[in-house]
């Protein structure tokens, strides 16, 4: 009984320690897509860029497009101009060509106010895609750093886990599954030590009777107040020398 109480104790060392190992690799992975993240909103932000210059590509085309329609119709209607008979047809006319040509100039006008938001904005496109990239490559850079740290934890982990199963293997089910519910009752916590006539899990003095039991160290010894498993570990000794 006393191997596999010491049996236990390691267990719940190695337990522990894969708990903080799991920890960290999550906190890395939580890094890693917070990286992601911050590259895949930079596209998105390059992404709405490129609708906004689309759209106003869009009404350039547009307005060029009435633009030569506009003129079309002033170069036709100055021609009727030279063909007209009577002094209320022609004011009509002048009258149709007056308000083209200052539909015209209005269209001019917001041709040239899209052209130049275009530009501005192909010139903002430009800066930010040159931004992206060094971006891409600082947090490629970083993810790499930070991969690795986690390919080394795995590492770790999957040697810990072999000794974990060696240790498994070799206590009984019985304490094995008992173990394994203290652990999710006792938030990872299941084997703890006794020293001092103290409980260290929840620091609770344990009767004098059951703390003598755990010097001879051949039954399981529960702690009556946190119910974890509790051994007597040999405090080793001190040289004042």
């Amino acid at each position: 009984m006393k191997k596999n109480l010491e049996t236990l104790y390691e267990l719940q060392e190695i337990d522990l320690k894969l708990d903080g190992i799991a920890g960290a690799r999550n906190s890395l992975l939580t890094e890693i897509d917070a990286l992601d993240q911050k590259v895949a909103e930079a596209h998105q932000e390059m992404l709405a860029k490129d609708e906004v210059l689309a759209a106003l590509e869009a009404d350039k085309v547009q307005l060029e497009a009435t633009l030569a329609a506009e003129a079309e119709n002033i170069t036709r209607s100055e021609a009727r101009l030279k063909e007209i008979k009577t002094q209320k047809e022609y004011l009509a006319v002048s009258k149709e060509i007056t308000a083209a040509r200052k539909m015209r100039t209005e269209l001019e006008e917001q041709l040239l106010q899209k052209i130049t938001q275009s530009d501005e904005l192909k010139v903002a496109i430009a800066e930010s895609r040159s931004k992206l990239e060094a971006l891409e490559k600082n947090i490629g850079a970083q993810k790499s750093e930070v991969q690795q740290k986690v390919d080394e934890l795995e590492s770790s982990i999957a040697a810990d886990q072999s000794a974990r199963e060696e240790k498994i293997n070799v206590l009984p089910q019985s304490v094995v599954k008992r173990y394994g519910r203290l652990r999710e009752m006792r938030r990872g916590l299941a084997v703890v030590e006794a020293r001092d006539g103290s409980c260290l899990g929840c620091n609770i003095n344990l009767p004098p009777q059951l703390y003598n039991t755990l010097f001879r160290g051949d039954e399981l010894i529960t702690c009556p107040h946190c119910q974890r498993m509790v051994v007597f570990r040999q405090q080793p000794q001190v040289n004042n020398k």
